[in-house]
């Protein structure tokens, strides 16, 4: 007996002296492609349809095949096909409920490759007509709604999953999905939220349903009152305290979707943009953020018994907070706690390291805004910088030749915050390139920023290496003036240079409230002095600039002021310095010699020769 061979809707046999035969499905959709009501001439048409396996690549290339004219031609079968298979859905055999929504699928793909650049009302006429559309949606996301919240099979949940996610990505752009308006009116956010407030159905189904969720969460956002706005979604989310934000939790950890290995190949866009939902929408996610789980193989050391970050700033009510008050690190030693924020963490650090592909430079960037929504809340950096919550957060370091590769074993314990400070530094060192991801940049530092603000706010002293900052700001700096032609065709580097100055100006002026120690703020002078050439060179370009009646003269203006502080302290030190490398026949002053005169010219500044009433009388001839 000749073989049977099946290729694109054909069935052919091995014999070449005979013509091709069709599949029956596909002599089926032959039949809805033409003019006439394939249900004329055959009244069981539409119910023998659904007893037949789709052939998805098929259907949706039949449709991709036609032109705009001959689309509009069958238009009326295509509606018809559209109804009928929603009908299928409510069928008891569930052969027929698994090709109707196959079948839906390829019809809305089919459709939208045919109308990617018009807007949703073109695919909700092909699809179904506008007369219908209203009562077709309402009757699709019932039968949606039901088949999600059954107790049936798993495999038609995830293809009620894979439609729904069809139908919002039908435009390019969600906020011209019209479509969106019919689910969003027949909502079906209670049955996502009971996926994955049940374990089972949130290991099969979480990816999808999150997805989903964050997509719908962005169709028309930034109108006055958008269908899903930000409220609505938080008085959602606190009618299931085991809904979505635990889900994203569980779904996030080491084993799920965050790619925790070195191999990493692309990014996952769809999962940061819902945890960016998640902590944007909601101030509670904290909670989620600090909730622990064990990680093997790592060795805790004890905790420092007093904390330095007041519990609650005051004047403040803080979010419910029973998961961090709940959490008790484990006793073994050879246990080490983890969490959602350092899953990201790591996950950032792979992500950040190559930005010159384009989706990782958008994940990029989306890391970064979420870490700035982190930076910025109150009771997140209240356990960013407890001592009490100590952690061994392996970072992803981009090798690069003239550092060794640091060993894992020598990772210490420390704050949250010292790894989120740790990937903004690698971050800072590591992309000094020719195509400068010069908004990337301003978020990092926008991050630091609001770190050492919470930190001089709440006088919390964080044991950091800060020389490792401020060695990689200065660096910074001198990438900027040595690429400043070719910088300044494309960015406005001098918005950056400022954020650092200004940081450097912080450290300066408020430093003595967060820096740990004494001897830190001998480390912050003796850098900016060891540095002074590159802050010198600074201060010419920006005057020289400032000077010129050019395009940069203001954004220029505004550095050569931010100096003021760095320029006293270097126009004060270096002198005393040179004396005594001079006196003492020394041609290069090590670091220690050098902050010990910084802290001898400190000590006995002579305030006393300066009386009030000199000052007072001094004052009074000014005119």
């Amino acid at each position: 007996m000749a073989q049977v061979e099946k290729r694109g809707g054909l069935l052919r046999k091995s014999s070449a002296s005979k013509k091709p035969l069709k599949e029956k499905v596909v002599l089926m959709y032959d039949e809805i492609f033409m003019t006439e009501d394939p249900s004329k001439c055959s009244p069981r048409f539409w119910e023998e349809l659904f007893l037949m396996k789709v052939n998805l690549e098929y259907l949706e290339g039949k449709l991709e095949s036609l032109d705009g004219e001959e689309l509009m031609k069958i238009k009326d079968n295509i509606n018809c096909l559209f109804q009928h298979c929603i009908q299928a859905l409510g069928e008891e055999h569930p052969i027929r409920v698994v090709n109707a929504l196959q079948t839906l699928c390829a019809l809305i793909r089919g459709v939208h490759q045919k109308n990617k650049s018009t807007s949703g009302f073109d695919i909700i006429n092909m699809l179904m007509g506008f007369d219908k559309a209203e009562l077709c949606m309402k009757n699709l996301m019932e039968s949606l709604d039901s088949l999600l919240c059954a107790e049936g099979s798993e495999s038609l949940k995830s293809l009620c999953l894979k439609l729904l996610l069809c139908l919002v990505t039908v435009t390019d752009n969600i906020s011209q999905n019209t479509i969106l308006e019919y689910v969003m009116i027949n909502s079906i956010f209670e049955a996502i939220l009971q996926i994955l407030s049940h374990p089972p159905s949130r290991r099969e189904h979480g990816y999808d349903a999150v997805v989903l969720l964050a997509l719908l969460v962005n169709y028309r956002k930034y109108e006055v009152s958008g269908p899903l706005n930000g409220q609505q979604y938080k008085d959602k989310e606190e009618e299931h305290q085991s809904g979505f934000f635990s889900a994203l939790t569980n779904m996030v950890s080491p084993t799920c979707y965050f790619c925790p290995a070195q191999e990493c190949k692309r990014t996952n866009e769809a999962i940061l943009l819902a945890l960016y939902e998640a902590v944007h929408l909601n101030r509670n996610f904290i909670t989620v953020l600090a909730q622990s789980h064990p990680e093997m193989g790592l060795v805790t050391t004890p905790v420092s018994p007093a904390p330095t970050t007041p519990a609650t700033p005051l004047g403040t009510t803080p979010p419910s907070s029973d998961v961090i008050s709940s959490v008790e690190l484990p006793l073994d030693a050879d246990v080490q706690t983890s969490n959602l924020l350092i899953t990201f963490l790591k996950y950032s650090s792979i992500v950040m390291q190559d930005t010159k592909d384009e989706h990782r430079l958008h994940s990029g960037k989306l890391c970064l805004i979420i870490l700035t929504c982190i930076a910025e809340d109150q009771y997140a950096n209240a356990f960013l910088h407890d001592d009490n919550m100590n952690f061994r957060v392996n970072l992803h370091r981009m090798p690069m030749r003239h550092r060794k590769k640091a060993a894992d074993k020598n990772l210490p314990c420390r704050p949250l915050v010292c790894a989120v400070l740790d990937l903004m530094v690698e971050f800072i060192v590591t992309h000094m390139m020719k195509e400068f991801p010069m908004d990337l940049y301003v978020r990092c530092i926008q991050v630091v920023h609001k770190l050492l603000c919470y930190q001089k706010k709440c006088r919390v002293r964080l044991h950091y290496t800060w020389r490792e900052l401020w060695s990689a700001l200065i660096n910074l700096l001198k990438f900027l003036m040595s690429n400043e032609t070719v910088l300044l065709a494309k960015h406005n580097i001098f918005t950056l240079a400022l954020m650092i100055v200004n940081l450097f100006n912080m450290f300066i002026t408020y430093g003595d409230t967060f820096l740990p120690t004494p001897s830190s703020y001998d480390e912050l002078y003796y850098e900016i002095i060891r540095m002074h050439q590159s802050f010198d060179n600074l201060y010419s370009m920006v005057l020289r600039l400032s000077t010129n009646a050019g395009q940069w003269k203001e954004a220029a203006s505004k550095v050569t002021h931010a100096l003021v502080n760095i320029r006293a302290i270097i126009n004060h030190f270096n002198p005393k310095i040179e004396s005594y490398a001079a006196v003492n026949h020394i041609s290069q002053l090590s670091e220690e010699q050098v902050r010990s005169i910084s802290t001898n010219v400190r000590r006995n500044l002579a305030f006393h020769t300066l009386s009030q009433e000199v000052l007072l009388k001094e004052f009074s001839t000014i005119s």
